[in-house]
């Protein structure tokens, strides 16, 4: 069929070129005015080098133009799909770096779904443009519009891929913009983690240098060396959020070391401080100690047995406590020397708990033998005192009201009472004056608190 077709146009483009002989012969302006333009047009392959593609006229050109349109519609199709499809599988890879939760699962699993859906349209459309040769000279017209029909179908699957393609990455917004804002924290975390330990040891290299061996830091900072490793080794293996909790975790201690390293001189010479101000105070507690024995012989002499006798273990507790402190102050001192600074700082707590107890009992009979003498010359001033707690709580109690409330006033007759038989207490011979301090004390304290409910339950409007 096609060599039949192609002797008839044969013959003709042979007749074309005698007719174009003989015009040689014509003149030349006749030529270049009227037949050149004729030749134009009778003969466009003469001027066009004489192309290879079959001529259809008029719908078989429309045809073939309407296929080609439609393959290059279904290529820019493709081409944004799949440039669609790489910008999304960039997005799950970083979701995905970040962390396996639930969200990063699913997301992964609907990507791979609509990867599958993009290799059925993509190979839909490559079927389709490999099945059409729209170049042939021989297309017939009803090839193209068959040609023109895929393209169009396969085209319209592409954007309808892509429209969904487009809906699920919108959907990946907040998980993405997390994601991103952990990635984009990963590399400053893991700088400033190194940066850390770097100025951590540098920190500890100076202190060695001032002659402080820090033996402690130094094997604190040496345990770190398999966590720079780790950070070394990347979030590519560890896993992002792993990485930067690492990093957070390093960077603490890292500075932690490097606070300790340039504090340590201070440190040093605040432990000898400590140490000669600790010696000064147990030689000055011990002198104060020796008078607890004569403060007991003014008290058994003076007053009866009840005011003394929870003072007699005194110089017994200051003695045993000295004697502690001087052993924990000596040892002190020795982690001093061996630069043992944790050790050092402890002990050195230690002494002055044992010598704040020691102070306390030494001064607890100094104490007791001033408050009795006191009440001894002049009991009438603490009864003043504590009746004018009880007045002042009586006051408080009727203001704004014709009648108290029972449940104040009953604490306060109460404390009355209390303080009449306080003060029966101390007619006899050898009145209880302790007892009577105690008394009297604790009188004030349940009268205050009284006043504190009653302003509590007026602040409630009860």
């Amino acid at each position: 069929m096609t060599a039949t077709r192609t002797r008839p146009r044969a013959r003709a483009t042979a007749s074309a070129v005698k007719g174009a002989l003989a015009l040689l012969l014509l003149p030349v302006w006749l030529i270049a005015g009227v037949v050149l333009p004729v030749l134009a047009v009778v003969l466009p392959g003469s001027f066009t080098g004489g192309g290879t593609r079959r001529w259809f006229g008029g719908r078989g050109e429309s045809q073939r133009a309407d296929a080609q349109a439609a393959k290059d519609a279904a290529a820019a199709a493709f081409y944004e799909l799949d440039s669609a499809q790489r910008e999304l599988r960039i997005s799950i890879e970083t979701i995905t770096a970040v962390g396996s939760s639930e969200e990063a699962r699913r997301a992964a699993e609907g990507f791979t779904q609509l990867g599958r859906r993009i290799d059925e349209v993509s190979h839909r459309y490559i079927s389709a443009v490999d099945a059409h040769d729209l170049d042939r000279d021989d297309l017939e017209p009803s090839v193209a519009a068959r040609a023109r029909g895929e393209l169009t179908g396969a085209r319209e699957e592409l954007v309808r891929v892509k429209g969904e393609l487009d809906r699920f990455s919108d959907g990946l917004g907040p998980l993405l913009d997390r994601a991103e804002t952990q990635l984009a924290r990963l590399v400053p975390a893991v700088e400033r983690a190194r940066a850390a330990l770097l100025a951590a040891s540098n920190a500890l290299d100076a202190v060695r240098a001032s002659g402080l061996r820090a033996d402690d830091l130094a094997g604190r900072l040496a345990a770190l060396a398999p966590e720079l490793t780790l950070l070394n080794e990347g979030a590519g293996r560890h896993g992002v959020p792993e990485t930067l909790h690492r990093a957070d975790r390093v960077l603490r201690d890292a500075e932690a070391i490097r606070g300790e390293s340039e504090r340590l001189p201070e440190r040093a010479a605040e432990i000898d401080r400590r140490l000669v101000s600790l010696r000064t105070r147990i030689e000055a507690l011990t002198t104060r100690a020796d008078s607890v024995e004569p403060v007991l012989s003014e008290l058994r002499r003076r007053f009866a047995l009840e005011c003394w006798r929870d003072l007699q273990s005194v110089p017994e507790q200051a003695a045993s406590g000295l004697r502690q402190a001087e052993e924990r102050l000596g040892a002190a001192a020795r982690a001093r020397a061996e630069q043992r600074w944790p050790d050092a700082t402890a002990l050195l707590g230690t002494v002055r708990a044992l010598l704040n107890g020691a102070d306390e009992a030494v001064s607890a009979a100094g104490e007791r033998l001033r408050r009795l003498d006191e009440v001894a010359a002049d009991p009438g001033a603490e009864i003043e005192r504590t009746r004018f707690a009880i007045r002042d709580a009586q006051r408080l109690a009727m203001a704004g009201r014709h009648t108290p409330d029972p449940r104040h006033a009953g604490p306060l007759d109460d404390a009355v009472l209390r303080l009449e038989r306080a003060v029966a207490g101390l007619e006899g011979r050898h009145p209880d004056y302790w007892r009577f301090l105690t008394e009297t004390e604790g009188i004030r304290a349940a009268v205050a608190r009284t006043v504190d409910r009653i302003r509590e339950n007026r602040g409630a409007g009860s």
